[in-house]
């Protein structure tokens, strides 16, 4: 962790709630990132803020300080219910709500504002039942938030703040008509506080937020490069059967390494992760169909150090915040370009440094071009030499995950009744 990251404002200059300068100081955060201190004196001001940045820099204390301090310095509606919010928080994938959750209990410890979260997967009655008890900040995904909504647990007609995050994921992953139908909903933008937040503001998020914002001022943390310059980035072109020796080569190579790899499907995902298990690497595997529960748990041994490598499709590219995480991996590069900048941006996160590896095979080196116009730059191409490919162990058959009791759709698709040679490396 370094400090060459942060900007010369301090929080303390700032005129925070002091309720939020005690967390903070707490925390041992002073100076603000570069994304904090051009997006915090406007948003304490009452202005709208559309803020653009790099993953990693600090976007969600931003908003979430904004948010507090508006709360803890004004009054809320004489006639406010204690299930009417007043201020919500969306986010389009669950362990970015969690993440936020938790980063809202951190700096809002000594605030006294009721946090609620809600999300997919868990807890439906635990969940509703928080919101029925109280709530002065509703942290959530869009699914579950809009269900509360259309059953009248809550309403917002309380609101007085509105944050929507990772703008253009809502887009990416088809949650914008819900987002439109929860503002249609709120009071008018003159009459709440709105931000939004994102990696990237493309013309369509920009048109949500003039359609929905009072007058947002657009703030920027402009770099060189997309993706973050303390991110080491290599390119490896290799066939299809050399993946996985080259993968469990680098990682032989690599200290206590701490990892994400990231694939593109379910199936790729399964058989990667049986070749590190069958090759002495404590690893876990996070997909669309893992249970949330188990999500959870997986990040948190992550965070423990007890597994040393996650394997994850692109559900884990948004949101998953582990400190010092080391190296990505992208063992199948990304089929969408701004996928390869999350991705990667799961490490050398606040600062710190991390290195990113990408493997050009046959099947997913087409979208290379896109990437590298995307990021601006070309990646750094590497030789692959004979001590990085290894004879790996065999895999391990993975244990299918039982039903999740929580998901009420049924699957459309029957179970891949293709088994994965267990003699030597599976290509994608």
């Amino acid at each position: 962790m370094t400090d060459t990251h942060l900007s010369k404002t301090r929080f303390a200059d700032l005129g925070l709630h002091e309720k939020l300068i005690q967390g903070l100081d707490e925390m041992g955060y002073d100076f603000c990132t570069p994304i904090q201190a051009l997006s915090l004196p406007l948003a304490l001001e009452g202005k709208d803020v559309a803020g653009q940045a790099q993953t990693g820099t600090g976007k969600t204390a931003a908003f979430l300080l904004a948010t507090m301090h508006t709360l803890l310095s004004t009054e809320s509606s004489p006639n406010r219910k204690q299930n009417q919010p007043r201020a919500i928080i969306i986010a389009p994938t669950r362990e970015l709500a969690i993440q936020i959750h938790k980063d809202a209990e951190e700096l809002g410890k000594y605030s006294e504002l009721q946090l609620a979260l809600v999300y997919g997967g868990v807890d439906y009655e635990k969940q509703r039942k928080s919101l029925k008890d109280g709530v002065d900040i509703l942290i959530g995904t869009p699914g579950r938030i809009i269900d509360y909504f259309k059953q009248h647990v809550f309403d917002l007609h309380a609101l007085q703040v509105a944050v929507l995050d990772e703008a253009d994921r809502m887009f990416d992953l088809g949650f914008i008509k819900d987002i439109r139908f929860m503002f249609r909903r709120m009071p008018k933008p003159e009459n709440r506080l709105s931000m939004m937040f994102s990696a990237t503001l493309s013309f369509r998020v920009k048109e949500l937020a003039y359609e929905h914002m009072n007058n947002p001022q657009s703030v920027e943390v402009k770099t060189e490069n997309i993706t973050a310059d303390s991110v080491v980035q290599v390119l490896y072109h290799v066939q299809n059967e050399e993946k996985i020796p080259l993968l469990i080569g680098l990682l032989n190579q690599i200290e206590s390494p701490s990892a994400i790899i990231f694939v593109n499907t379910k199936r790729v995902a399964e058989n990667v992760t049986g070749w590190l298990l069958g090759n002495n690497y404590k690893t876990g595997l996070i997909s669309g169909d893992v249970p949330q529960k188990k999500r959870e748990r997986l990040i948190q041994d992550v965070e423990s150090g007890e597994i040393r490598v996650l394997v994850a499709t692109d559900v884990a590219a948004r949101g998953l915040h582990i400190p010092n995480l080391s190296h990505v991996f992208n063992y199948d590069l990304p089929q969408n370009e701004e996928d390869y900048v999350h991705r990667i941006g799961r490490t050398a996160r606040a600062g710190a440094s991390g290195t990113a590896i990408s493997f050009g095979c046959e099947q997913y080196v087409f979208s290379l071009m896109e990437i590298e116009e995307y990021i601006g730059h070309k990646i750094p191409v590497e030789a692959i030499t004979n001590d990085m490919i290894v004879s790996p162990e065999p895999a391990v058959k993975l244990k299918k995950n039982p039903p999740n009791p929580n998901n009420k759709s049924k699957s459309r698709h029957r179970p891949s009744r293709q088994r994965d040679n267990p003699k030597k490396p599976a290509s994608n």
